[in-house]
């Protein structure tokens, strides 16, 4: 039984191999290749994830294979077997922009790269800290209050105050116990997971890497290939633009809150969907995202599936 042999990518940008029977021997005599009738060949060690049963499997080849592993994703980079393409057919990786929300035309293996910020989008930021300025400083306040979102304007005080306040926030258990996910995401972000590369890009700051990390992992996990940091707004260290962590991962698509990261990111080409959760966002209908071609509107996490997947079939068409 000899399989023509393909090669794909599985979150990491190593690529794997499958291979046929025969291009296997078993040492002990039972092998997963008698068990399945294929095996998968690795040289480097990865994770794979699931967002079906919440947990992840670690496979090392050392010696021999692992016996546990949840989920394999599909295939999305390059197939070259004839008797699933037809002779003389391959199937290649395209990557490009199109029209808005109008991807250029796919293969149906390729996998859209969207990138999603955090606060806001994933998580209720602004809900935990409104509870702590509330019992530290006895500021009163509410989502809707925030017409913009620098907090040195809506709670009077210096830029450099308000980043301290921030900060304080950070060490608190209002930060590190008191964000809730956002209603939708998660089952939303499952099944955009089948035909999309998610990643994370936040404007967060470096000094809360670890905990935004642990945060995604316990309400989205598995879901999101890469997390990067922006490090806006920070005590210390480089700030990096989103337009440009955007291009350098190779996101077609942005899902943020924030109009002028939108329209930053579709200035650099990029198409972005403006997250305006029920319409409740006064700070993401200012200025002009609006008004660019590459920007669309959406009001909850279902609204983003839909975009997101209406253009697709379109595309496949």
């Amino acid at each position: 039984m000899a399989l023509s042999k393909f090669h794909f990518f599985c979150g990491t940008s190593h690529p794997c191999e499958l291979r046929g029977v025969d291009d296997f021997s078993s040492s002990n005599g039972t092998s997963l290749i008698e068990r399945r009738g294929s095996a998968l060949s690795f040289n480097f060690d990865f994770r794979l994830r699931s967002c079906l049963n919440h947990s992840n499997a670690v496979f090392r080849q050392q010696d021999g294979w692992s016996s546990k592993v949840h989920a394999v994703g599909q295939l999305c980079q390059e197939i070259r077997d004839s008797r699933i393409l037809g002779e003389g057919v391959d199937a290649n990786y395209v990557n490009g922009l199109g029209k808005p929300f109008r991807f250029p035309r796919q293969q149906k293996l390729d996998k859209i790269v969207v990138a999603v910020d955090v606060d806001e989008v994933l998580g209720s930021f602004l809900l935990a800290l409104n509870k702590f300025i509330a019992d530290r400083y006895s500021l009163y306040h509410t989502v809707s209050d925030y017409h913009v979102y620098e907090f040195f304007r809506i709670w009077n005080c210096s830029p450099t105050e308000a980043e301290i306040r921030v900060h304080q926030f950070f060490k608190t258990p209002y930060f590190t116990s008191g964000i809730d996910p956002i209603p939708g995401a998660h089952s939303v972000l499952c099944n955009l997971s089948s035909f999309c590369n998610l990643s994370v890009v936040t404007s967060r700051q470096n000094v809360i890497k670890d905990h935004t990390c642990d945060w995604i992992e316990k309400y989205y996990p598995g879901l999101f290939k890469e997390i990067h940091f922006g490090n806006h707004f920070a005590l210390d260290g480089t700030s990096i633009p989103k337009s440009e962590i955007c291009r350098s991962m190779g996101a077609q698509v942005l899902i943020d809150d924030n109009p002028r990261y939108a329209l930053e990111c579709a200035e650099a080409g990029i198409r972005v969907l403006l997250f305006d959760y029920q319409n409740s966002y006064p700070w993401s209908k200012t200025g002009s995202a609006d008004s660019h071609r590459l920007v669309t509107r959406v009001h909850t996490w279902e609204e983003v599936e839909e975009q997101l997947t209406t253009e697709t079939v379109l595309q496949e068409r």
